[in-house]
């Protein structure tokens, strides 16, 4: 992905507050309430940072009135611009670890 594209869905308002929240996984609508987003504009949001890997869909829980949710989760640790020779971003995943942790968890708590 050119690194300018990524720098412009970066640069869209909210998306540093939703990928700062989303350490754990959130729903669209969790976000919306927390950050005070209004929820068209936070699933805007999560579609154009999904779309660039930057946030990633982590699982489909069912809510209290057993509808199922989508949580996402941000994909990326570190991001890191340079602008001393050309325009780069280079992007950090989330530690391996941590994604097979998670996994785990998941499948221990699903049964």
């Amino acid at each position: 992905m050119p690194p300018a594209e990524l720098l412009r869905a970066l640069g869209n308002k909210y998306s540093a507050e939703i990928l700062d929240a989303t350490d754990e996984p959130l729903s669209a609508q969790t976000l919306s309430e927390e950050l005070d987003i209004p929820i068209a504009t936070c699933y805007r949001r999560i579609d154009e940072l999904t779309d660039h890997d930057l946030l990633e869909l982590h699982d489909s829980v069912l809510s209290d009135d057993r509808r199922r949710i989508k949580v996402y989760r941000r994909n990326v640790d570190e991001v890191t611009i340079d602008f001393s020779e050309s325009l780069s971003v280079a992007v950090e995943e989330r530690a391996d670890v941590t994604n097979r942790l998670d996994e785990a968890w998941r499948s221990v708590s699903q049964s």
